[in-house]
């Protein structure tokens, strides 16, 4: 998301409790490209498996609903309180929820209902949010109550949304007898920016994530999530992938890659030549991490990434459809992409048309789809999962 002002990105890292097969907490974030807007949602079902997360995915999905269709948030908190069934025994509800909607111009307003306090974090700090309880009458005639704030973010913010999996680890032991906390998690967070200070979401959120991890000797009593919402400058990148159909475009597109402020990547053996060639600037293939199933890597002054095409494109389409987690362990050409892409923000992506034939020839496997079918893909997994800002050039 890039508003006014700056880019939000947001990440998450979530890790279910030890022996169980689904985790209980369920977190969604979901972009409204034509307001430039971001939703994001939190929720800790009760317990723990299988029946924790319906619970928790079902609350997000209520609130993502509602929260997207511009309803007071206050109606939607009531909605969701009146339509989730209290523990007969505990006499608490099965889940939890945080809810945070960020428009253009960087206003955020955060609902809060039995989570750990969502964090805001400036110029080595946390702002103590001005917040506003309410008690909501639910059918069963226990009352709950949800807190609401609204705050104005500033460039360089960080809001970290958490579940008590976190703030709970290390519960027992000597150093951290009621678990970690929200000062013990504060105390580290802010470590961890002085030691970075542009330490990127997607990495603060793992280092949060390990950190607990570690409190509970490597071995989740309970689930865990964190989300980290970081506002700062844009992340450019662009990619260039296929000649242009004229080939008098061929220098524009070599002019476009030279000039760009950002990460570049060339991906096609074809597009490579043609930048070399344009911009009189040899190619050096890398043969020290070389792997079968794709050609080798290329270097070239000014450029950060050079791949074979089709196949690599292929794969990167499959690797974003399949990942599930922050981690990508792999070091080859495919996931060196992967990698540059997600720690991107505004994307651009030149697509050249010209049809290479042996993209046709019937022999190839099925999979081998047409450029033009994959890039696409692609740029739609990276904007409506990873919320990346993605745009397509076709020359």
């Amino acid at each position: 998301m890039h508003n006014k002002h700056f880019n939000i990105e947001a990440e998450l890292c979530q890790e279910r409790k030890a022996h169980q097969n689904v985790c209980g907490d369920a977190c969604e974030s979901r972009k409204l490209k034509e307001e430039d807007r971001l939703i994001t949602v939190l929720s800790d079902g009760l317990g723990s498996g299988v029946k924790a997360n319906i619970l928790a995915t079902m609350t997000t999905s209520m609130a993502l609903q509602f929260t997207a269709k511009n309803d007071p948030l206050e109606r939607t908190s009531e909605f969701i309180m009146k339509t989730l069934p209290v523990d007969s025994k505990r006499q608490i509800s099965y889940s939890t929820f945080s809810i945070i909607d960020i428009n253009c111009f960087g206003d955020a307003s955060i609902v809060e209902y039995d989570n750990p306090p969502v964090l805001i974090y400036r110029e080595g700090q946390f702002i103590k949010l001005d917040q506003q309880a309410k008690t909501i009458s639910r059918p069963d005639s226990l009352a709950a109550k949800v807190l609401y704030s609204h705050i104005k973010l500033q460039k360089e913010d960080r809001i970290i949304m958490l579940s008590d999996g976190i703030t709970q680890s290390g519960m027992g032991k000597i150093q951290t007898p009621f678990g970690w906390g929200t000062d013990g998690l504060q105390l580290f967070i802010q470590q961890t920016i002085k030691n970075n200070q542009h330490i990127s979401a997607r990495q603060l959120a793992r280092k949060i994530m390990q950190r607990a991890k570690a409190n509970d000797a490597d071995q989740f009593k309970d689930d865990a999530t964190c989300q980290v919402i970081y506002c700062r400058e844009p992340r450019k990148l662009i990619m260039a992938s296929g000649p242009p159909y004229y080939k008098h475009c061929d220098s524009m597109l070599a002019e476009r890659i030279d000039s760009f402020d950002g990460r570049k990547i060339i991906c096609g053996g074809t597009t490579s030549k043609i930048i070399s060639r344009e911009l009189n600037r040899q190619i050096s293939i890398e043969l020290d991490n070389y792997q079968p199933e794709l050609p080798p890597v290329g270097n070239m002054e000014g450029v950060d990434l050079i791949t074979e095409g089709i196949l690599t494109l292929g794969k990167v389409s499959s690797i974003l459809e399949e990942l599930t987690s922050n981690t990508i362990k792999a070091s080859g050409p495919a996931e060196s992409m992967v990698k540059m892409l997600l720690d991107s923000d505004s994307i651009l992506i030149l697509a050249g048309t010209q049809i290479n034939n042996a993209h046709q020839d019937p022999n190839l496997p099925v999979e081998l789809e047409i450029r033009r079918n994959i890039i696409k893909k692609i740029a739609s997994i990276l904007e409506y999962k990873f919320l990346k800002n993605i745009e397509i050039e076709y020359l």
